[in-house]
């Protein structure tokens, strides 16, 4: 057996060399990524214009002081005009036009009712005939212009329809004893928006009155789909835009935006969400569940620091922030979540929508990866030699 124990011994010799090899080489053990303290050698040693370097620094969040401002909630850039009539005329509408006559009747028989004339807000006497005369449906055409009989040609895009009534009936004047003009949209397109996406029952809607807010006529159109922490609400005026989220709406009514007729309105699915990478027991994208979500409460999504390979101490925050510039500057929030005072802190701490949540690896679960490595390889060496004595 003595030639099995020297193959026994060269054997032992080699991965001896190759044990010694690993432990001088420890840092090129697998790993989910840096450690805490390598990120922050890289802030230091980060240039800007090398090429493989984002230049970005570490804000320690030791105290209150450090944590960032939540964003404002966006107010409407819109420049909003006073409020507009709701019986404002424009092309592609349909006129409902009732002209009420006495004596010498234009368009209909005398009738000696006075029902209409009192309607019409005439002045017929008793015992003078009246005549009513409902034309069919007349629509704007697209330069804004109608056209009656005796009247002519009109235009009406512009107008109210109180100031167009005035107008047909100063036309009318000379050619009827005492006409008296009604006129009522029957169907508008100058005062309607248009809502669409995540909506109920998306579609055109006329605005009952020109005080409406983006609330109510989201109310129009049967109320929105899903969750309103996941929707986002994007009004279309002329060549301006202007989004907010619903959650943000709600909770903010003074910041509802009057609505005004022309608008396009469009529900748009926007979860917000962040991602969690490192030695966290998850790694995933992960949706915001509530409106607000905290650091401590990200940490817990993400089911903390992995006992085996995380380091609770090296918990990072990876976000990018706008500068007035329009300037996107990368900056990583470090909090050591070993210090109680961290944990109250991580409680005040919100995420923003696709922040980056890395929990390090610990610097001493390297050992702990060679020493795994080594059992592999001498187990089944001492198991076969256990076996062949």
């Amino acid at each position: 057996m003595s030639g099995v124990d020297g193959a026994w011994s060269g054997l032992l010799r080699s991965l001896f060399f190759v044990s010694g090899m690993c432990v001088s080489a420890c840092s090129t053990l697998p790993a989910s990524g840096p450690t805490g303290h390598e990120i922050e050698k890289a802030s230091r040693e980060s240039r800007p214009g090398v090429a493989g370097q984002l230049p970005f620094r570490v804000v320690e969040v030791a105290d209150a002081s450090a944590i960032p401002l939540q964003p404002p909630v966006p107010s409407s850039r819109l420049l909003t005009p006073p409020p507009s009539p709701t019986d404002l005329v424009g092309p592609g509408d349909v006129l409902s036009i009732t002209i009420y006559e006495a004596g010498v009747s234009l368009f209909g028989k005398p009738m000696t009712s006075l029902g209409a004339a009192a309607v019409a807000g005439g002045s017929v006497s008793a015992g003078e005939s009246a005549s009513a005369e409902r034309l069919p449906g007349v629509r704007v055409d697209d330069d804004g212009f109608i056209r009656l009989p005796f009247v002519g040609r009109l235009r009406a895009a512009g107008r109210t329809a109180s100031e167009l009534q005035g107008l047909i009936r100063d036309r009318l004047r000379g050619l009827s004893q005492d006409p008296q003009v009604l006129i009522s949209i029957d169907q508008s397109i100058t005062n309607s928006v248009v809502l669409a996406g995540e909506v109920n029952r998306p579609g055109r809607f006329v605005l009952p009155t020109n005080h409406e807010t983006l609330t109510k006529t989201i109310a129009l159109a049967g109320g929105y789909k899903g969750e309103a922490r996941d929707v986002v609400a994007r009004v279309q005026r002329g060549a301006a835009s202007f989004e907010i989220r619903l959650s943000d709406l709600l909770d903010l009514p003074q910041r509802d935006l009057p609505v005004v007729p022309g608008d396009q309105i469009t529900l748009i699915s926007h979860p917000e969400s962040f991602s969690v990478l490192g030695a966290a027991n998850r790694t995933e994208e992960i949706r915001f569940p509530r409106t607000h979500v905290s650091v401590a409460q990200a940490v817990a999504l993400a089911g903390g620091a992995n006992p085996n390979a995380g380091d609770a101490a090296a918990i990072f925050v990876f976000r990018y922030i706008p500068t007035p510039s329009g300037v996107e500057q990368p900056v990583v929030y470090h909090l050591n979540m070993m210090e109680p005072g961290s944990l109250l802190l991580s409680q005040q701490f919100m995420m923003n929508d696709k922040d980056l949540l890395y929990v390090g690896n610990a610097r001493a679960n390297q050992p702990s990866k060679l020493i795994q490595l080594l059992s592999q390889l001498f187990v089944p060496i001492a198991t076969a030699r256990a076996v062949t004595q």
